[in-house]
């Protein structure tokens, strides 16, 4: 592979946008890494991301759902993909119930053309159903007894209700959920240990968008389908699974130019095929190139562009001879990359030791913020946060992370909390740095690492005892709440 045009995907991946006005700018990527004949050819993390942080990977879940759905046939589990999905469920609690509904098999999950009626757009306009089933108590129920639009095997419907029933098809099989499966029958073979995966209200494996992986691991899955599905001599996936997925076939309105089979997406004109999550988590197969890439980010980018920069960095099937120049020009391209840009920094205000460890508290708001306060004196700057319990738990999480004060994030350990109820628990690393803006006028500049957020601002103004908090998140309204404590 061409070291100079490495060097171009590289600064592709640390085009730096900004997620909404007054927002500091991040990379595109939050990591990038190319393998080649089972070699790591390229990788690079762009701060203040780190590979050893999990990373949310939202749709491309469903490409593992649809992993573990191949190895439960291969064991024998699953008789056939043309099997009636109601048959592993009580359909006499089915509502809207009918003939149609009754021929969904398994394989119309697989390729999203199950007819269940479902509103969740692939440009993102909506997540009605998606959202209407995660305040559902019963997940599973909320998705069969939708009512059908179409017959299925007509007409491709983008869904996390046909992926989620899958993930609950898997615990029918195999009597526990899709992530203790995949511990025994997947990750555990490819020696993945540090995944986590989110679960709805009866602990079956959010099939949609709940797997949280490392970059690495990342790359493992998409090995294994480089490989034809077999992993350190053993066959773990069919190899008809694997040719299907080769050759999509499910005709795709938006994006054009794109098929869809086995909850796996692929170019139409092209040998390329990939599981993609939202905000650029992606895993994308060249099976001629013999090259697997993964990408996990903050914001959607061209698919397309990503695998020409890719294609066009292959020179030769073989060791092509060093270019000294360009691998000098690739490394310092990395390094770059590679290193956090300190931002200004203004003068201290008299106010840091005064309001340093004071606990502001927050009547219940939209935030859920219950106290913060901020230590901004002595070697050890950071923030405290509480929030407000839910119905479930009295108490609300309670966490410490550190802040820069020279211009560079400063980040926590990886904890396992989360701001709202469907991510409380998820694995994050929270990365924030602060700057005095004037006397009364706190900046902090926070990044939660691994989920694929926007980048956020706080805002603190004091007066007194009161504290104004303004927290601009992404592209969202201003949020704006009121605290003090006491003189």
């Amino acid at each position: 592979m061409d070291a100079k045009r490495l060097a171009e995907l590289v600064d592709f991946g640390a085009l730096r946008f900004a997620a909404g006005p007054g927002l500091t700018p991040i990379s595109q990527l939050d990591s990038l890494l190319v393998a080649r004949h089972g070699k790591i050819v390229l990788e690079v993390c762009y701060p203040p991301y780190s590979a050893d942080i999990p990373h949310h990977l939202y749709s491309a879940t469903k490409a593992v759902i649809g992993t573990l759905i191949a190895i439960t046939f291969k064991a024998g589990l699953l008789d056939s993909f043309d099997h009636r999905v109601l048959n592993f469920f009580d359909r006499r609690s089915v509502a809207n119930l009918d003939l149609q509904k009754e021929a969904i098999t398994v394989q119309n999950l697989l390729d999203m053309t199950s007819g269940i009626e479902w509103t969740q757009p692939l440009d993102e306009s909506s997540f009605k159903s998606a959202i209407e089933m995660a305040h559902s108590p019963d997940w599973v129920k909320f998705i069969l007894d939708r009512p059908m639009s179409t017959a299925p095997g007509e007409v491709f419907n983008y869904s996390n209700g046909d992926s989620h029933l899958l993930s609950a098809i898997i615990t029918k099989l195999t009597g526990v959920s899709a992530w203790k499966y995949a511990e025994a029958k997947l990750f555990g073979p490819l020696g993945i240990t540090d995944a986590f995966w989110v679960h709805d209200p009866q602990g079956i494996s959010e099939g949609g968008d709940g797997l949280f992986l490392k970059p690495r691991d990342m790359a493992k899955i998409g090995y294994l389908y480089l490989r034809r599905g077999e992993w350190e001599g053993k066959q773990l996936l069919p190899s008809t699974w694997i040719d299907r997925v080769n050759h999509a076939t499910i005709s795709v309105s938006y994006p054009p130019g794109i098929r869809y089979s086995n909850l796996f997406w692929a170019f139409a004109d092209r040998h390329v095929y990939m599981a993609v999550g939202r905000r650029g988590q992606v895993i994308m197969i060249f099976p001629d190139l013999d090259i697997v890439a993964v990408t996990t980010a903050r914001i959607d980018y061209s698919l397309r562009e990503f695998a020409d920069l890719i294609s066009n960095s292959v020179k030769s099937g073989t060791v092509l001879p060093v270019d000294a120049a360009d691998a000098k020009l690739l490394a310092n391209s990395i390094t770059e990359a590679s290193t956090e840009k300190p931002t200004g920094v203004g003068p201290a205000s008299m106010r840091a030791s005064t309001i340093s460890g004071k606990a502001y508290l927050f009547t219940p708001n939209e935030l859920n913020l219950k106290s913060l306060s901020l230590t901004l004196t002595g070697p050890d700057p950071h923030y405290e946060i509480e929030m407000y319990g839910t119905v479930e738990a009295k108490s609300g999480a309670r966490f410490t992370d550190p802040i820069g004060l020279d211009g560079l994030y400063r980040k926590g350990g990886l904890t396992y909390h989360g701001l709202d109820a469907w991510l409380e628990g998820v694995p994050r690393v929270d990365a924030a740095k602060g700057t005095w803006e004037d006397n009364e006028t706190f900046l902090i500049d926070r990044l939660v690492l691994g989920l694929g957020n926007a980048p956020e601002r706080w805002t603190l103004t004091f007066n007194g005892n009161k504290l104004n908090l303004l927290i601009k998140l992404g592209n969202w309204p201003e949020i704006s709440i009121d605290g003090q404590t006491k003189l």
